[in-house]
């Protein structure tokens, strides 16, 4: 069979401050054991080559926690163990997720010079007393000095991450927020709705936010906004210059495989004739330094059942979708085992009838909970 393209994620735990949002795997601290870190993370990495089955990388993502709070010799340690152990595709893209609050020039310049070509910035907003609900630790005028000093560090491929919905938002200070963002001229904008997650500050004590109505005009007057900006959308909360859409994420959303290491990390691998494997790395950072304890945590196969919806719970937030032949190649599932959800999702205009391609319509991808329940019957 033919193995999709293969990615690496590596998760760095720490920040400074945990948000009242977050609920990803990320915890405060002062003090960062990253030497250790670093040893643990290459250890694990060597422990998972035999899951690449002859791959090389096609893009690497540093995510958190804060990234940036390491050392440019310890990411560029890293990546050169990566390099080395796996391998680059030519062109790969490797992204570090990075704090405008701790992003220094000679950080940024660093990290160029360790092999990072893209970055993503935590933004959020620019609107001072938004970021104050947010829990962030950046004001507006550090978040613009961070993108200028990323420029004159020669980053040419740039994502601002942005969010809408926030606590009491209109719908001009919504737009306001992009506005700032395009006049930066990024390459990538990813704009999304604030949500309240379990396990969080915000599930704990919601915050009072913006009514439905005022959410559904955010959402009409920013992508409005967007394109008329020649920000093209290609998922669902996506925006890209030409030739600027994220390699990494592109990866998760068309099934295809990653790696993971570190604290916490989530992986996706595919077994020739066995199936869809996912697993997932020791949680707490003490454990995973803790050389008596196994760095992965647990790890399953993907019911049959369950992998059509999983597919198509990534595929169908592309806008463009992703060609048919796909579903089979990536899930080692026959066709026909798709065939029988499309004509009802066809017929109710959630899905295109284009025969040789699985694409939501513009309805499908604004509903795509509807979409997707079809195939978690």
């Amino acid at each position: 069979m033919i193995l999709p393209p293969l990615s690496l994620y590596v998760h760095i735990p720490w920040c400074v401050r945990k948000c009242p949002y977050c609920d990803f795997n990320s915890h405060e601290t002062k003090t960062i054991p990253e030497t250790e870190y670093v040893a643990a993370l290459l250890n694990d990495l060597e422990q998972d080559l035999h899951l690449v089955q002859g791959r090389k990388l096609r893009s690497i993502f540093f995510g958190g926690g804060t990234p940036s709070l390491f050392k440019a010799t310890s990411i560029a340690t890293i990546l050169a163990a990566a390099e080395k152990k796996i391998g680059l595709e030519e062109d790969a893209e490797i992204t570090l997720e990075t704090n405008p609050g701790t992003a220094e020039y000679d950080n940024l310049e660093g990290y160029r010079s360790a092999g990072v070509n893209r970055l993503s910035f935590g933004i959020q907003s620019f609107n001072d007393a938004h970021l104050q609900r947010l829990g962030r630790i950046h004001d507006c005028s550090e978040a613009l000095a961070a993108f200028a000093a990323a420029r004159r560090a020669g980053f040419d491929n740039i994502n601002l991450d942005l969010m809408h919905g926030l606590p009491e938002q209109t719908v001009a200070e919504a737009c306001s927020d992009l506005q700032q963002a395009i006049a930066l001229q990024p390459e990538h904008i990813s704009w999304y709705q604030l949500t309240i997650e379990p396990n969080t500050v915000f599930y704990s004590r919601p915050p009072p936010l913006p009514e439905d109505e005022i959410l559904s005009d955010i959402q009409d007057a920013g992508q409005s906004l967007l394109q008329d900006s020649g920000f093209a959308q290609y998922e669902v909360s996506a925006y890209s210059r030409p030739d600027r859409r994220s390699q990494h994420n592109l990866n998760y959303w068309q099934f295809g495989d990653y790696l993971a290491v570190g604290a916490g990390a989530h992986g996706k691998i595919t077994i020739p004739g066995e199936g869809i494997m996912r697993y997932r790395k020791t949680r707490k950072p003490a454990d995973y330094l803790d050389p008596i304890k196994p760095f992965t945590a647990s790890w399953d196969y993907v019911e049959k059942e369950q992998q059509t919806l999983e597919f198509m719970m990534n595929a169908l937030r592309l806008v463009d979708g992703v060609p048919r032949r796909w579903f089979a190649e990536r899930t080692q599932l026959p066709d026909a085992s798709l065939a029988s959800y499309l004509p009802q999702l066809i017929a109710r205009g959630l899905l295109e009838g284009t025969p040789d391609r699985l694409q939501p319509t513009s309805l499908g991808l604004r509903f795509l909970n509807d979409t997707l329940a079809a195939f978690d019957a």
